[in-house]
């Protein structure tokens, strides 16, 4: 590693992996936080318990379809619920940069308080900090979440096996390209919109079809990419997508072949990546598309009989084409 941080290091995709496995895992490694699950599966007496903690950075603050606090709330609600739990509790903590309007912090927490009403979680304990002008771009939020596992679940990103089906709830890349075009002002026909959603009520429905299912992820920074390369990492399995399956918004087809991007590794805040056995794909299938958050939801590919560890993509002109974790700054301040 270099010296000092980069932009690159909190993008989700080698820069920050080797930054985790060289630096926090090198002195806070144990067998639990080793499985990098997007939350910690802990045992206690009496429950099998999820817990996790996030921090929210997004630039810009307010944008079509949420705002930081919104994004907080869901993002913690859906680390948990895709370890197989249902969200119980909050915890929140604010950064604020001196000047930061009331009106518009009032309205973040409204919205937070909104979100965790309708997810069924309480917002339970939280912390102040006001910081000096330039401190802070505005507003930082963290957040912690705590959940009880469901009985006979045992979803892990280590527990994908050949014959699982992949099925994502929806299109690709609506939050990202939302982001950076408000962020930049670009102008473009249609309605760019975060995807910004607690998935939890849709986790529920799938488990209630087959609750065996092997993997769920949430794929938020570097986008679907990063998180089946890490689950091909962790699995030690071949993950084989179809191009021609792969949902987009035509708002998000358009700006991302105009500006040379690829959707799979933009970020999303309302999408799941799940990993069922073939035999109960359609099953599962079936119920999320009954959902509002699945209505969309599709198979974009299976795990593979083929050696190795790898993620790759069979094209639309018959080729196949390998779908490497992101490396460098994919789009910083999505989250």
């Amino acid at each position: 590693m270099i010296g000092t941080i980069t932009l690159s290091d909190g993008s989700g995709g080698l820069q920050s992996n080797k930054l985790i496995n060289e630096v926090f895992f090198k002195y806070f490694g144990n067998d639990i936080l080793n499985q990098m699950n997007d939350a910690a599966q802990v045992d206690i007496d009496f429950a099998r318990l999820a817990f996790t903690t996030d921090s929210f950075v997004v630039n810009p603050i307010f944008f079509n379809g949420g705002n930081i606090g919104k994004l907080a709330v869901c993002g913690t609600v859906n680390d948990l619920a895709v370890s197989g739990a249902k969200p119980l509790y909050i915890t929140t903590a604010f950064i604020i940069e001196e000047g930061f309007s009331i009106k518009k912090l009032e309205e973040i927490v409204k919205s937070m308080a909104g979100v965790a009403n309708e997810a069924g979680v309480k917002i339970v304990a939280g912390d102040t900090k006001v910081v000096e002008k330039g401190s802070v771009d505005g507003i930082f939020i963290n957040t912690s979440g705590i959940g009880r596992i469901y009985d006979n679940v045992n979803i892990n990103c280590a527990n994908a096996q050949v014959g699982d089906v992949i099925i994502i709830n929806g299109t690709l890349g609506d939050h990202g390209m939302t982001i950076m075009c408000e962020r930049n002002k670009f102008i473009f026909e249609g309605n760019l919109k975060s995807d910004c959603a607690c998935l939890n009520s849709l986790v529920d429905t799938m488990i209630e079809a087959y609750d065996g299912i092997h993997v769920i992820r949430d794929a938020t920074r570097g986008g679907v990419a990063a998180v089946l390369n890490e689950i091909s990492e962790f699995s030690n399995v071949t993950i084989a997508l179809e191009e021609n399956n792969l949902p987009l918004k035509e708002e998000v087809k358009g700006v991302t072949e105009m500006l040379g991007l690829d959707p799979l590794y933009i970020a999303n805040e309302g999408k799941l990546c799940a990993f069922v056995p073939g035999a109960y794909a359609e099953k599962v299938l079936s119920v999320m598309r009954k959902h509002p958050l699945g209505t969309d939801a599709v198979i974009i590919g299976k795990v593979t009989h083929e050696l190795g560890q790898k993620v790759y993509l069979n094209t639309v002109v018959g080729g196949k084409r390998l779908v490497d974790m992101p490396s460098g700054i994919q789009l910083p301040r999505i989250c």
